[in-house]
């Protein structure tokens, strides 16, 4: 039903009553299970997790937490067990896989450790992917994809192929393909993994410029000075939110 309405003012107002109207990530009693053989697997074991426009957000845990299954769960590219998910208005959890790609395209901007960039296309090229898909025309994708690149520091750059950049440019190519279709959220996955800890630090002064924009950042990582950048630390455990806590930075 969500998914029919226009405007994200509509869709808010059909949130749950008691629910903030900046929510842009309601997820109640979350569920997600797995068949192993004759085995079930309880990844996710009732999460109920409300993240507000404009936060920055840390997901943590070890090992088995259930943080990679949440964060699937968060950037629809799985679908829960039971329980209910919303995004920017959207109730997620029911719909079907069409109009999850269509919302998981318009918003959420993806960042990975792996960069995932097409080796043969230009970062521009890159950059204008997501518009392709949405089918944005070609003079509007070159000029917001130039704008994303200028954003991240890479106007310079534009017309270079992966393997003609650093590890720390190709991830900045990335960040801005995130940002390309102006998401609700970034959803960033270990975004440092793969760089330096100099080049690590750069990734995250960006990602902290961007918070600072107005950018909502849902930020997936292992380690304590990666999410010691957020706001907000949210730590899994067996499935289960263990600690939810504002961090020095929030203050």
């Amino acid at each position: 039903m969500t998914a029919g309405i226009d405007t994200t003012a509509e869709r808010m107002a059909m949130l749950p009553p008691e629910v903030p109207r900046d929510a842009v990530i309601l997820v109640r009693h979350l569920e997600r299970d797995y068949e192993m053989g004759s085995e079930t697997v309880h990844a996710l074991r009732g999460v109920d997790l409300t993240i507000r426009k404009n936060e920055f957000v840390a997901i943590m845990g070890p090992s088995g937490s259930g943080k990679s299954t949440l964060m699937n769960m968060i950037g629809c590219l799985d679908t829960p067990t039971a329980g209910e998910y919303w995004l920017n208005g959207y109730r997620v959890s029911e719909l079907g896989d069409d109009a999850l790609a269509r919302i998981r395209n318009k918003e959420i901007g993806f960042v990975f450790q792996t960069f995932n960039l097409l080796p043969r296309a230009t970062a521009l090229q890159n950059v204008e992917l997501p518009m392709v898909y949405a089918g944005t025309g070609s003079k509007e994708r070159r000029a917001a994809a130039q704008a994303a690149l200028g954003r991240v520091g890479l106007g310079e750059r534009m017309h270079h192929r992966p393997n003609e950049l650093s590890g720390g440019q190709r991830q900045r190519v990335a960040i801005a393909r995130a940002l390309v279709n102006n998401p609700s959220i970034i959803l960033a996955d270990e975004p440092t993994g793969n760089l330096d800890s100099k080049t690590s630090a750069e990734i995250l002064a960006l990602f902290d410029r961007l918070h600072e924009e107005g950018q909502t950042i849902v930020l997936v990582t292992h380690e304590l000075d990666i999410a010691a950048h957020a706001h907000r630390q949210v730590h899994l455990r067996d499935g289960r939110v263990e600690r939810d806590f504002l961090t020095e930075k929030s203050t």
